[in-house]
């Protein structure tokens, strides 16, 4: 199977595989620089998070077949609880999030691809569990378009006429659209404008780094599940941003 992304070549992805395989084994014997033991537990959960994350887009930017992302799905959630419970010990708030969804749009984005990708791979056991990181930190709600992705596959979500982030404002307007044509409009225009939304995000023009670099891929996963969850019309939107595939996995199944 070919790339899904031409940033990302075969030979990338084996020097990622060679990277992620080689950090594992040095903190193994390695700690994180730390004031102490909580901390270092917490630096090293949030660490194996992002690898993992890092992995699965990997694994779909190479063009790995679909499948192939559910085990990787089942670890990044692993260590999303992981990361929580570390986070917690730490800063002492029991109930804290893993990601700062209110005031930071890369972490924000970051749980709505993991939402997606678990409606999208049909996994809301995957799905509730990491819901409830964020729920049980206040951000039930709070926010349209998280609601919004809930509603359809989880009881007693709720309705809210507001959002934390701008960026999101003509995918939320996909789903409230008046015709079928304007909503196909506008998640065509979202997917044009993702990218450069996120200008001060970690992972923005990481291709440029070249085959060393840090990219992994740049992907708007919450557009695929809502043209799937909301039967949207998506054959006119070709951009690279855009992972169709998932969106036909989701319907076959």
């Amino acid at each position: 199977m070919s790339e899904r992304q031409s940033f990302f070549s075969r030979r990338h992805y084996a020097h990622f595989l060679g990277e992620h395989d080689a950090v594992v084994e040095f903190f193994k014997t390695h700690r994180f620089q730390s004031d102490s033991d909580d901390e270092e537990a917490s630096l090293r959960a949030a660490f194996f998070q992002r690898l993992a994350l890092d992995k699965l887009l990997a694994t779909y930017t190479v063009g790995e077949p679909v499948e192939a992302l559910l085990p990787l799905l089942e670890d990044l959630l692993d260590q999303y609880e992981l990361r929580q419970q570390r986070l917690a010990a730490y800063e002492d708030v029991p109930q804290i999030s893993p990601l700062a969804i209110d005031d930071w749009p890369d972490e924000y984005e970051e749980a709505v691809q993991v939402i997606s990708l678990c409606i999208l791979l049909d996994r809301n056991d995957l799905l509730i569990r990491f819901v409830k990181l964020l729920d049980d930190a206040g951000y039930a709600a709070d926010d349209t378009l998280y609601e919004d992705l809930l509603k359809k596959v989880l009881p007693d979500r709720q309705d809210v006429d507001q959002w934390y982030h701008d960026v999101y404002t003509p995918l939320i307007q996909t789903i409230y659209a008046d015709t079928r044509e304007e909503a196909s409009l506008l998640l065509k225009e979202y997917c044009q404008t993702w990218y450069p939304a996120f200008e001060q995000a970690p992972w923005h023009d990481t291709h440029l780094q070249g085959e060393d670099g840090n990219y992994v891929g740049y992907w708007a996963f919450e557009a695929a599940a809502i043209a799937f969850l909301y039967g949207l019309d998506d054959r006119h939107v070709d951009h690279w941003v855009y992972p169709r595939d998932l969106v036909e996995y989701a319907r076959s199944r």
